[in-house]
């Protein structure tokens, strides 16, 4: 058995307009923008939904939405979207980045959010 719960909606944006889309996000969900130490790539944007974190993502890509899901066993958690149906598109430090049928970007990483225990919904 594991855990898991979703943790994040990332904002990904072109890296030449991740400052200007980084205003517009905060101004528009009335938040906080905030760089994350370490992580250049991440502009949080605190307190912009209540229960998970936001943040705008630079890429160098096209603009999307994706959600991390956070995990007690990021290998059995990525089994599990599996089965259901994602697939495997690659693999970022401890993260496994996926596809969901219709598409979408999801990442799984370890748990690391002080919400996890209380909010994490168990798999067999």
């Amino acid at each position: 058995m594991h855990r898991s719960r979703v943790y994040a909606l990332l904002i990904d944006t072109p890296a030449s307009e991740a400052e200007q889309a980084s205003a517009f996000w905060a101004a528009a969900l009335g938040a906080s923008p905030r760089p994350l130490p370490g992580y250049e790539q991440f502009t949080s944007l605190h307190g912009a939904v209540p229960g998970l974190d936001v943040a705008v993502q630079a890429v160098d890509d096209a603009p999307r939405f994706h959600l991390d899901i956070e995990t007690d066993d990021v290998e059995a958690e990525t089994r599990r979207l599996l089965a259901l149906g994602a697939t495997e598109v690659s693999r970022w430090q401890e993260c496994r980045i996926l596809r969901a049928p219709g598409g979408h970007l999801l990442c799984v990483l370890p748990a690391e959010s002080d919400r996890f225990e209380a909010e994490a919904r168990t798999w067999p």
